[in-house]
């Protein structure tokens, strides 16, 4: 997790997205007392206080009502589209294993190649430059399978700020 600390923001308005400075992030919670600079983060913050408006957001709402997409959300989709057919393009191999299936390495391979070209695909001509920090959450990890949720937590807070 990228555990870079902000200046809080006074105005309550979240940071204009063209004063980013984007980076390839790095590991920096490595041991139980690191995760106090992260709590103790503007990053931190943020990522909380966009999930509980999200929690907020839908409550009361019935899994029918209407919305509207935005043409990233709609961007986001295609990717996942993407996704979808590797898998169908990269069939489980028929091995014993209790740890997954040895298939899975060859769609991560993939994804790890393709990563940047899918984030650019998606974000505005703007903000190509955030492609390498944003493909780094949508890879996680080979060895987790649960990469990626930071990744769209950390894609529908940017799509809010702008």
């Amino acid at each position: 997790s990228r555990t870079t600390e902000r200046s809080s923001h006074e105005d309550g308005k979240p940071p204009n997205p063209v004063d980013f400075n984007f980076m390839v992030p790095k590991k920096e919670i490595s041991m139980v007392p690191d995760m106090g600079k992260w709590k103790r983060s503007q990053a931190y913050a943020d990522y909380i206080g966009f999930i509980l408006t999200l929690n907020e957001g839908v409550k009361g709402k019935k899994l029918t009502c209407e919305y509207q997409v935005s043409e990233t959300v709609e961007k986001l989709l295609a990717m996942l589209g993407t996704l979808d057919r590797w898998i169908d393009e990269t069939p489980p191999v028929d091995q014993p294993s209790r740890f997954g299936n040895k298939a899975y390495r060859t769609w991560y391979a993939k994804l790890d190649q393709e990563a940047e070209a899918l984030v650019t695909a998606v974000l505005p001509s703007e903000r190509h430059d955030a492609a390498p920090e944003i493909a780094v959450y949508l890879k996680e990890s080979s060895e987790r399978h649960d990469h990626g949720f930071f990744f769209f937590c950390y894609w529908s807070k940017c799509e809010k700020s702008y």
